[in-house]
């Protein structure tokens, strides 16, 4: 397993990640990012945004670094990052297929990504990454399970991923949608020749949804890595955005609501990585805090009240505009 590299780091933000969704196209549904990014989003000013977050993110102890085929550019901007910092051996990466990008560049396309779990865009997709990410590609996940999910019972791609994982790529899925936990017991039991064919997940836990967490304990129980995505719910729980239970935690920390947010995320046991998904370089810093934040029993009790139902969470990001 490449996350094992993890475990020899030594700095407290080892377990933190950073996710190139929002930085690697011009249009994505996180709050505030009209202000973060500004009107200049050429694929030069945000590849050259892109480097300075990994150089940031690098310098200040993540090690694990998450794109995919639908994040815009995102392979290639990481690619071109690694080929610039050939010294750079202690990182982990993880890229995800199953969504084609079709904005074409811009912010206001009808659909940014169509989704297709097919044998067909797997073998497509997985030779697009491979050109770009080669050998440096560590995991390779199918974007966003639903329990409904071709994915999960299509065994001919299930042959041809546990293919690629006798090659050394580590195969995983993320998942979405208000049965995250169906969709992850569900690949839990898909296996290939007796063997589980999956070793990573990836899912959205937040201090809104914490509807998957009894599943993430359970696959982190049976090995697998656990991923964690959106723990700031697209901006939800970002500055002025944040409801008054965060802030007033945030206060009393002396930090930033994002911070106490991501922090929530990893003291869960199960919680192998936390990604950030910073569009700046002052946002990464603050999301970095969370390494260092402690919560005592009356400031998470607090915080507990804010979960959301499910299928309310759900509809409320399915409605975020894409800016």
């Amino acid at each position: 397993m490449p996350f094992a590299r993890l475990a020899a780091a030594t700095t407290p933000t080892c377990h933190l990640g950073l996710g190139l969704a929002a930085v690697a196209r011009p249009g994505y549904i996180n709050l505030g990012r009209d202000a973060d990014l500004g009107e200049t989003r050429t694929v030069e000013a945000l590849r050259t945004r892109t480097h300075e977050l990994l150089d940031a993110a690098h310098a200040q102890g993540v090690r694990y670094f998450d794109v995919a085929r639908s994040y815009g550019l995102s392979e290639e901007f990481l690619a071109d990052w690694l080929r610039s910092r050939p010294d750079i051996g202690d990182i982990v990466v993880g890229s995800k297929w199953g969504y084609t990008y079709t904005a074409d560049w811009t912010t206001d396309a009808e659909k940014h990504e169509v989704k297709d779990h097919s044998l067909q865009t797997y073998e497509r997709q997985r030779a697009e990454s491979a050109e770009l990410l080669g050998d440096r590609l560590d995991l390779y996940q199918i974007h966003s399970v639903t329990p409904d999910s071709p994915a999960l019972t299509d065994k001919e791609l299930h042959a041809r991923l546990a293919e690629a994982a006798a090659q050394g790529v580590t195969i995983g899925f993320s998942t979405s949608g208000p049965a995250q936990a169906e969709a992850i017991r569900t690949a839990l039991a898909v296996t290939v020749d007796g063997e589980p064919l999956f070793r990573a997940v990836q899912s959205t836990y937040n201090a809104l949804e914490t509807s998957a967490a009894p599943a993430l304990a359970e696959a982190h129980d049976a090995g697998l890595t656990v991923i964690v995505k959106e723990g700031m719910a697209n901006g939800r729980l970002a500055g002025p955005h944040a409801p008054a239970a965060l802030r007033s935690v945030a206060e009393q920390t002396g930090l930033g609501c994002d911070a106490v947010a991501l922090a929530v995320v990893l003291r869960q046991p199960w919680a192998g990585v936390v990604l950030s998904g910073a569009a700046t370089t002052t946002q990464l810093a603050s999301n970095l805090h969370a390494a260092v934040v402690d919560l005592d029993d009356e400031q998470l009790t607090g915080l507990a009240d804010l979960v959301e139902d499910p299928r309310t969470y759900w509809e409320k990001r399915g409605q975020l505009p894409w800016h």
